[in-house]
């Protein structure tokens, strides 16, 4: 039986490569003839996904990772709320779609009197939004009775789309509730950079069972053309994001199971404990001495459009 693509649902697809995922189960990385969408194969059951969003995912402290990694990750969500803030009016409608722990809109509302929606699947981070007294919250999917037509004056999707299982759908939506001339901007893994191409199975932001559909980056500016967006920015290089993404897949092709590094990072101390003190003492070494080179490399890739994420800026026509 063919591979059904998740995004176009056609059935024209081929197998390129297995992975594994944290819990030692078996996927397929699949791409589309028709529309060039890689996707995970097959469908995760909700058993299975229930499971790769468990509290350990989430981590289970006050933040997801340790005290000062948070720290690091919030500086990157304060300039993304003051990249946003530049280009929106003051009072702007604002839906940051998978708003997290909440933290992105908050700093938002520092630089400006905006109205601050979020959207956030149940669990852990949703109840670190709810906290956040900015945001008007909602605990669910996505759905096209959430809001009225035209309601946003910009809509976010940092490291979301990869996770949707109905992304055309989405996408009908944002151009849907999104006004004229709004900003849309999102974040992805590059399945076409570099690190994808070297680890294929073994790369870090493939994050087998969680991410579900990845798109070369060409393509999707071609598909938000056709929703009527006209790209704005393209922004390959990301310290936050991808120097990581080289020490992990790295790791993960030295390690048996994959992500021991990370995992050990959000405090998850019950994954893989095989692997003991010194092991991982041995792997944030590597991490600490290779880092200054990883920042190099993902330079090197960002000026030929091949670094391990992108963030995509466009304007609703």
């Amino acid at each position: 039986m063919a591979d059904i693509c998740r995004y176009c649902k056609e059935e024209k697809t081929e197998q390129l490569f297995e992975t594994v995922d944290i819990f030692q189960q078996n996927w397929k990385i699949c791409k589309c003839r028709i529309c060039n969408a890689f996707f995970l194969s097959p469908i995760p059951t909700d058993e299975q996904l229930k499971l790769a969003y468990d509290s350990a995912y989430y981590g289970e402290g006050e933040n997801k990772f340790v005290f000062s990694i948070e720290k690091f990750i919030d500086h990157f969500r304060r300039k993304k709320a003051k990249y946003i803030a530049a280009q929106i009016p003051e009072n702007a409608k604002v839906l940051d779609l998978g708003c997290g722990n909440g933290r992105f809109l908050h700093h938002l509302s520092v630089f400006g009197n905006f109205d601050l929606h979020g959207i956030e699947m149940e669990g852990v981070s949703a109840e670190r939004a709810a906290k956040v007294k900015e945001i008007k919250l909602k605990v669910k999917p996505l759905s096209q009775s959430d809001y009225p037509d035209d309601t946003f004056d910009a809509i976010t999707l940092f490291h979301v789309f990869e996770h949707i299982d109905n992304p055309e759908e989405t996408l009908g939506i944002i151009k849907n509730i999104l006004k004229k001339d709004g900003l849309f901007v999102v974040s992805f893994p590059n399945i076409a950079g570099w690190q994808a191409k070297i680890f294929r199975g073994k790369w870090y932001h493939l994050d087998p069972p969680r991410h579900l559909l990845f798109l070369d980056p060409v393509d999707f500016i071609k598909i938000m053309d056709g929703f009527g967006f006209r790209l704005v920015q393209k922004k390959w290089f990301s310290f936050e994001q991808n120097p990581y993404g080289w020490v992990q897949s790295c790791l993960n092709r030295m390690c048996e199971k994959r992500e021991v590094l990370y995992e050990r990072l959000k405090g998850n101390n019950s994954y893989s404990p095989e692997y003991g003190f010194f092991n991982i003492f041995l792997q944030k070494l590597f991490f600490i001495f290779t880092l200054s080179f990883f920042v190099l490399l993902d330079a090197v890739e960002s000026m030929f459009g091949k670094s391990a994420t992108v963030q995509l800026t466009f304007r609703k026509k």
